[in-house]
C-alpha cells in the first residue's frame, strides 16, 4: 500500500465512506428483511459490475490506436491521455505494448513481460545496469527471435530484461535507430523505412 499516491488514497478514501453510506442506508431500510435485502444487493453488485465492465470497454474502443500506411513503410501513433505514444509490438508471437521512449537504450523488457515472450528472468545473467527514474537497476541481455512492429519484422532482435518491478515495456534507441526517420507530426509518432 506505500505505493498509493496522493490521489490514489483519497478515491480510495472516497469510495471507502461511499460504501459505508450506502451499506448503513441499506442496513437501516432492509432490517428484519434479510432475504429481500441480499437479494437487493446481488442485483446492485450485478449493476456495478456491469457498468464497470462497460465503462472498461469504451476507454478500449476509444484508446488511440497506431496506423500502418497502406505502403506499410510508415507507422503513425496518436498519443494518449498520459502524454505517452503507446505501441503495439509482437514478440515471438505474444502481443506487448510497448512505452515509445528515447531514454531508454533499447527495448526494454518487464519481468512480466519477458515471461509472455517465452523468456525466463529468473534463468538470466543480470550483468547490466541502467539509470531509471526510480534509480539504477540491473539488467540481462536477451535476443528477442521475431519481433513486428506494423508490416515491419525483425530477427534477433537484441533487448534487455530490467529486473525490478515495472508495469511495462519500453521501445527504446537500438530498435528506433533501424527506422529512417522518426519524428512528431502534431501529437502523431511518425515511424518510416
Amino acid at each position: 500500500m506505500g505505493d498509493l499516491l496522493p490521489d490514489d488514497w483519497a478515491s480510495l478514501i472516497y469510495y471507502g465512506l461511499l460504501i459505508l453510506f450506502i451499506g448503513g442506508a441499506l442496513l437501516v431500510e432492509f432490517s428484519g428483511r434479510a432475504g429481500q435485502a441480499l437479494r437487493m444487493a446481488a442485483l446492485w453488485a450485478i449493476i456495478f459490475a456491469g457498468a464497470i465492465f462497460l465503462a472498461g470497454m469504451w476507454q478500449d474502443w476509444n484508446a488511440p490506436r497506431q496506423m500502418v500506411s497502406e505502403d506499410g513503410t510508415r507507422i503513425e501513433v496518436p498519443m494518449d491521455s498520459s502524454g505517452h505514444f503507446l505501441l503495439t509490438a509482437e514478440a515471438n508471437g505474444e502481443t506487448l505494448r510497448l512505452v515509445f521512449d528515447t531514454g531508454a537504450s533499447s527495448i526494454a523488457l518487464s519481468p512480466d513481460d519477458a515471461r509472455r515472450i517465452g523468456i525466463d528472468p529468473d534463468d538470466l545473467a543480470y550483468v547490466g545496469l541502467a539509470e531509471t527514474a526510480n534509480g539504477t537497476v540491473e539488467t540481462a541481455p536477451v535476443t528477442i527471435n521475431r519481433f513486428v512492429l506494423g508490416d515491419f519484422v525483425d530477427e534477433n532482435v537484441p533487448a534487455v530484461v530490467i529486473r525490478a518491478d515495472i508495469r511495462g515495456s519500453l521501445l527504446g534507441m537500438s530498435y528506433l535507430r533501424r527506422f529512417a526517420r522518426v519524428g512528431f507530426e502534431g501529437d502523431l509518432l511518425v515511424l518510416e523505412r
